[in-house]
């Protein structure tokens, strides 16, 4: 992973089972449920060493591990590390809470740019207003067009007092896919004077996800290397950094 794609990602790459099972809220040991009252968001739990049950968390929007000691007792914040001051398996949590955060990026409300059997899938953050994104749009059309990328445009109103109600005219459209065309080409979508509470909500989620990502500018794009590992890519990826997030021509 370059410096320039762990920067911004790197509190994010730790800690998930790729068999992790998520339960509801209630479900979850009273030591674990008393650390959600102080603010921890669980995500889900996994296997750890020696007994341990492990717990992915987030607390104001950065990842902790959470361990429960085999009585069920009691909770250990923090990082398990052996003998030699080592983490306990980084690279296999790494990939594992990259994939549990690739699931909530696939639950998001997106709009597909490319056809739906391309074979890299990229999620990216849009405002409407936003003119980086629009290059970024016009910068993989090599790739889209070609039926290798599938983009995924997570729309989200930030830049301007009329982005939410473009983002919602966006998710609105009969076609979403055909809107945001036509808006990246050139030709603005019209702001919805007054969403439907349904599309409000699915705007709100996505800023939610998005905060929850540690992402607070767009474009910001997300993609799975091959070693299953979620990287970030954020502003306008540069030639090269296409190659990384897009995969070659």
């Amino acid at each position: 992973m370059t410096a320039s794609l762990i920067r911004g990602l790197a509190p994010l790459a730790l800690w998930l089972s790729l068999n992790a099972h998520a339960a509801a809220p209630q479900a979850w040991p009273a030591p674990i449920q008393a650390l959600e009252a102080q603010g921890y968001e669980v995500l889900s739990s996994f296997p750890g060493p020696a007994g341990l049950t492990g717990y992915a968390a987030l607390y104001l929007g950065r990842p902790q591990t959470l361990y429960l000691t085999p009585d069920g007792q009691q909770a250990i914040v923090g990082n398990i590390t052996d003998a030699h001051g080592e983490k306990w398996q980084p690279e296999l949590l790494d990939r594992q809470f990259g994939a549990a955060l690739w699931r909530q990026l696939e639950a998001s409300h997106w709009i597909a740019d490319g056809k739906a059997d391309a074979a890299r899938v990229v999620y990216t953050f849009t405002d409407p207003n936003c003119p980086y994104c629009r290059q970024f749009w016009r910068d993989a059309r090599p790739w889209v067009n070609a039926g290798q990328v599938q983009l995924r445009h997570i729309p989200v109103g930030l830049l301007a007092a009329d982005s939410p109600a473009k983002a919602a005219a966006l998710l609105a459209a009969p076609d979403p896919a055909a809107a945001l065309a036509r808006h990246e080409s050139g030709t603005p979508v019209q702001p919805l004077a007054k969403p439907p509470a349904a599309v409000s909500a699915k705007l709100a989620a996505n800023q939610q996800l998005m905060e929850r990502l540690g992402v607070f500018a767009t474009p910001a794009s997300f993609y799975r290397d091959a070693q299953g590992r979620l990287q970030k890519v954020q502003g306008v990826p540069t030639e090269a950094t296409l190659q990384r997030l897009l995969g070659p021509r």
